[in-house]
This record gives C-alpha cells, sequence and structure tokens, in this order.
C-alpha cells in the first residue's frame, strides 16, 4: 500500500454514513465529525457545520469518483438540508477536502450525471474540520438499535471489507 489520502463525506445523520463508508474496499479509516462550520469547538450549536466523515483511503484500490458513486447510493442528491427524517443545515449532503483534485473529481462525477443539474451536493474545499465526541463514533456498530435514515441492508452491503468498525 503507498500513499493514503483524506476525503470528508456528508450524508446525512453521520451514525449512518460512518457505518457504510467504513465497509468500502479501499477505505482504511473513518471518523465522525463536522465540516466547514464556524469556530473549533462542539460546545453549543453546530454553528453551520455539516455532520460528516473524515474518510482516509487507498486510492490505489478506491478512487474518489467510486467513492462519490457509494456516497450516491445513501444520499438523495437532490435534497437541500435534509436527508429521511432529519432536517437541517447539519444534514445536508457535501464532499469537502484540501485537495482540490479530490474536488475537481467530485465535480466531474456530478456533472456527468444525466441529472447533474438538479443535484445539489456540496463540493467545497474543507475549511475547518471538528472530530465528533467519543459516543458519535461508530455510533450504530455499538448500538444497532439506534435508527438511521439509511436501511439496514445498504448499511451491510460491503460489510466483509470493514477495516476499523468499533475501532474506538
Amino acid at each position: 500500500m503507498g500513499e493514503t489520502e483524506e476525503i470528508y463525506l456528508a450524508g446525512g445523520c453521520l451514525w449512518g454514513v460512518q457505518a457504510f463508508v467504513s465497509t468500502l474496499p479501499g477505505v482504511l479509516f473513518t471518523e465522525a465529525g463536522r465540516a466547514n462550520g464556524a469556530g473549533q469547538s462542539l460546545d453549543g450549536e453546530y454553528d453551520g457545520y455539516a455532520e460528516c466523515v473524515r474518510t482516509r483511503f487507498d486510492p490505489t484500490v478506491v478512487g474518489v469518483a467510486q467513492l462519490m458513486a457509494y456516497l450516491f447510493e445513501i444520499i438523495d442528491p437532490y435534497s437541500v438540508n435534509r436527508q429521511g427524517p432529519d432536517v437541517g443545515e447539519k444534514y445536508r449532503t457535501g464532499v469537502y477536502s484540501d485537495n482540490p483534485t479530490h474536488l475537481e473529481q467530485a465535480r466531474e462525477f456530478i456533472a456527468a450525471r444525466d441529472d447533474a443539474e438538479l443535484v445539489v451536493v456540496e463540493t467545497l474545499p474543507l475549511a475547518n474540520y471538528v472530530r465528533s465526541a467519543d459516543e458519535h463514533q461508530h455510533r450504530l456498530a455499538r448500538c444497532p438499535e439506534d435508527s438511521c435514515h439509511i436501511p439496514a441492508e445498504v448499511l451491510t452491503r460491503y460489510r466483509s471489507t470493514s477495516v476499523d468498525e468499533c475501532a474506538l
């Protein structure tokens, strides 16, 4: 394995997004957090943050376009500030990175879709990131009775490739 890369994926409630992304081929590490808000603290309100999953991946196994395809399996890419029953700015969909090439590849993935003009997934530089508290890390793996907008059969679709599930 060579160099790893990181991208931040937002798709509504981070519990389900992390549970799904953790099982994807080529994903080596995930961490629940918040991206692109104001401030550097988890105290108080979300202050414009999007719930997201910091995703470290091996680019020789999975690329940004494939990660986008996986993300689109679990989101409604036409919905603004809502995924399933979760409503609010913190549940918006997005792809964030400090690597301009990642953002270009994400935008190319969206532009290649027949419905590109309807897609509202943010593709923005990572302005800041704050790790979520321990109780949010791998929440669905530890507490499977908790609910999520992503169906259970989708969460387990790639389970055999999981690397870091419940790595607290």
